[in-house]
């Protein structure tokens, strides 16, 4: 499943998390080490360009947090990242260069790469979303089964990986687009440049450079 490696899926050099991803074929392999990762980093900041705002919690001088916004450790906040009123997030969160975490979106255990916009109404949990990927209006992760069981990574081709994670919700890679209101089911890849319709169910691998207008109905672009 070559597609949903991480060499296929993200441009490292567009996030301050690039060495959690060494040493890893699949990026939901992070997702374990993300609340570790940033007890390490944060102390190293450059407290020039970072304030800590509490145990765990490092903020970029540079961003604009909202005082309703909620923000629980461990939790690092590039620079000019926005978030923005009533956003709860909940820990264990990288929030990239240049981010936009809107007003009611919540986060937990994900990694955002910079650029990333998740502006509305959003949840996004146990989850990477890559560079300039954007989730639109009341897009959400669903990031555990109906069933409880671990999740696992299905390619339209029939190819799975058993990830051995009950959390796990999507992984978006560099510049994808999510429609208002799309659910991404448990175990979700969607490859880089790749669009989603509004209102969609989406679940497996779907394919770099793809418009997914149903499960059924995935074009590849021009």
């Amino acid at each position: 499943m070559e597609q949903a490696k991480i060499k296929s899926m993200y441009n490292l050099n567009e996030t301050i998390a690039a060495d959690l991803f060494e040493d890893k074929d699949y990026p939901w392999e992070v997702l374990p080490e993300i609340s570790d990762f940033i007890k390490k980093l944060g102390p190293t900041l450059d407290p020039e360009k970072f304030e800590q705002r509490g145990e765990d919690i490092w903020v970029a001088k540079s961003a604009k947090v909202f005082d309703s916004a909620y923000l629980n450790g461990p939790l690092i906040i590039d620079e000019d990242a926005e978030v923005r009123q009533c956003a709860f997030v909940r820990g264990s969160a990288i929030v990239g260069k240049n981010c936009v975490v809107g007003n009611s979106t919540e986060l937990k255990n994900v990694v955002l790469f910079n650029n990333v916009q998740v502006p509305h109404y959003n949840y996004v949990g146990d989850s990477i979303l890559g560079y300039k990927s954007h989730m639109g209006a009341g897009s959400i992760t669903s990031n555990v089964k109906s069933d409880k069981t671990l999740v696992v990574v299905k390619a339209r081709d029939g190819e799975q990986i058993e990830t051995g994670l009950k959390k796990f919700g999507a992984m978006l890679g560099d510049n994808v687009e999510v429609g208002c209101n799309s659910v991404l089911n448990p175990g979700t890849v969607v490859c880089p440049r790749s669009n989603i319709y509004p209102l969609s169910p989406v679940r497996g691998v779907i394919e770099s450079d793809s418009i997914f207008k149903s499960q059924d109905n995935i074009v590849k672009k021009n």
